[in-house]
């Protein structure tokens, strides 16, 4: 039981990357200090598409579940938890460079906004139009 639990823990702490991932950067229109830590999350979040690599969750869950007494699974995160609901054939290594394009899209048109704001705010800061 504590094994499963575990694993459902590492589950969903693992999706609320991916989800601060690909969002995140919403949280630095708000709060742009957030910035600090999710600039660093969606850089390793894009490599991780890019290059085929897998997250180190997905190991440490794969065991959790093997401990459990259910059996591991196949390939990463995104494999077993995002693919059935968003690529019903499989994941390919093109709509995997797909994903991490989107992740980067995302983030240079909300960073673009937030960059703006700052120039914005500086120049009333300073007296300019």
């Amino acid at each position: 039981m504590p094994y499963s639990l575990a694993a459902g823990l590492v589950v969903v702490v693992h999706l609320a990357f991916v989800i601060f991932v690909v969002a995140g950067g919403l949280l630095v229109l708000r709060w742009p200090r957030v910035a600090w830590i999710h600039l660093p999350a969606a850089v390793w979040g894009a490599l991780i598409e890019f290059q085929g690599w897998i997250c180190p969750l997905t190991p440490l869950e794969q065991r959790l579940w093997e401990q459990a007494g259910r059996q591991g699974y196949e390939g990463g995160f995104i494999d077993q938890y995002l693919v059935p609901a968003l690529y019903p054939t499989g994941l390919t290594r093109g709509s995997q460079i797909t994903l991490g394009l989107v992740v980067v899209a995302v983030n240079v048109a909300v960073y673009g906004i937030a960059w703006g704001r700052a120039l914005h705010r500086a120049r009333r800061g300073a007296g300019m139009p």
